[in-house]
């Protein structure tokens, strides 16, 4: 009997151009969005939905849908383990890197606290605590305001205010800092949260309906919490500050009924979980190509999210477009499948609160360039004033 010939590997791949040496380590730590950009073009260019990049070991960046699909529901290949959350402390724990078969128990335990019926409870407490963030009077900075505003509101969703500020900023701040500064580990820092942590939840006891006091009967619920505020933070701070921009910018759509359609374009265009990663567990044959184990396998919602393909003028904000439903696995923000972000309801819930509350604005100038470091968000600064 023939044997089967043999599959081609990666070099089969299209990908941008890599300099000697550190291949395309320099371009990814510098400029990532458009090295992404370019390995999308030149695979569409050969009819490859992958593309892909020297980052020190194998890697490849999928640009399809059914990619997205493969990658987010095949657990058992693509795995968490050695992807790019162990590379930041912030996020290396709790259910963001668990994988099969304990990911999918400890991810049931915590659906509970993010769900709808959960964020419900919360919607008066993060309201009442926005009025402790007014708008500045004449210019402000859209993206300064959003990270002020968030951090409070996190503070009454999570601890119920209660989470000294001061500690709680020096905690967040290092997560806007560019590569490598989020990665570095601060194990005093970390120990000053966890003491606090431990120290809401003891004086809580079982009473409290904030998100501490429920994480906090769950085993690892400190860690889940102190992970989650973290991926919270940067997250919904960009998103709410591209989401004041655009409105400033197109004030026709400032009006509740149009905010969920506002909120969804907002990312579709800037989605702030801009990559995401699993590593290969086995070989994976994939349109004609051998992906070999231990690879890395990168999944992007913002080359799906602006894909010409899948959108129409994809690079316009145009909320009308959600009147229709997106195209399957196209729209990824918050990941899909299992893996789902848990943290979706909470991002909703903040972002909608403080838009519905917001007077109309008006763009004054700024740096809207998405820069992408552990999030994505604006060059900045966003600066907006009240209209009339």
């Amino acid at each position: 009997m023939t044997a089967a010939p043999r599959l081609p590997g990666l070099g089969a791949l299209p990908g941008p151009p890599a300099r000697r040496g550190d291949g395309h380590l320099g371009e990814w730590a510098r400029r990532p969005l458009p090295l992404l950009e370019e390995g999308a073009r030149r695979a569409r260019e050969e009819g490859r939905d992958l593309f892909r990049l020297r980052l020190g070991l194998p890697a490849v960046v999928g640009i399809s849908p059914a990619w997205n699909r493969l990658l987010l529901t095949d657990l058992a290949t693509f795995r968490s383990a050695g992807s790019f959350p162990r590379l930041v402390p912030y996020l290396a724990g709790g259910v963001v890197v668990l994988d099969a078969p304990e990911h999918r128990p400890r991810r049931q335990a915590l659906v509970p606290a993010f769900g709808p019926q959960a964020m419900h409870a919360l919607r008066a407490r993060t309201a009442a605590a926005l009025e402790g963030c007014p708008l500045p009077h004449g210019d402000f900075d859209a993206l300064a305001w959003a990270d002020r505003t968030v951090r409070t509101l996190l503070n009454a969703a999570y601890f119920s205010g209660e989470f000294p500020d001061p500690l709680l900023h020096a905690f967040l701040a290092p997560l806007r800092r560019p590569f490598p500064v989020p990665a570095l580990p601060r194990p005093l820092l970390f120990g000053r949260v966890d003491a606090e942590l431990r120290r809401l939840a003891r004086r809580r006891g079982a009473q409290g309906d904030d998100l501490l006091a429920v994480l906090a009967r769950l085993p690892g619920g400190l860690e889940e919490a102190r992970v989650s505020l973290a991926a919270a933070h940067d997250t919904t701070t960009h998103a709410l500050a591209y989401a004041l921009w655009l409105l400033a910018q197109h004030p026709e759509w400032h009006a509740p009924e149009h905010h969920p359609a506002v909120l969804k374009e907002t990312l579709r265009l800037f989605p702030p979980g801009w990559i995401g990663s699993r590593r290969l567990a086995r070989d994976l044959d994939h349109g004609g190509v051998r992906l070999p184990r231990g690879a890395l396998a990168l999944y992007s919602p913002y080359l799906s999210g602006r894909d010409p393909g899948l959108w129409s003028a994809p690079e316009d904000f145009r909320p009308a477009r959600w009147q229709a439903k997106p195209p399957a696995w196209a729209y990824l923000p918050f990941g899909g499948g299992e893996r789902l972000c848990l943290g979706l309801h909470l991002a909703q819930l903040l972002i909608l609160v403080v838009l519905a509350a917001v007077p109309p604005l008006q763009a004054v100038r700024g740096d809207a360039a998405p820069v992408a470091a552990v999030t994505l968000g604006p060059r900045g600064p966003l600066i907006v004033r009240r209209r009339g």
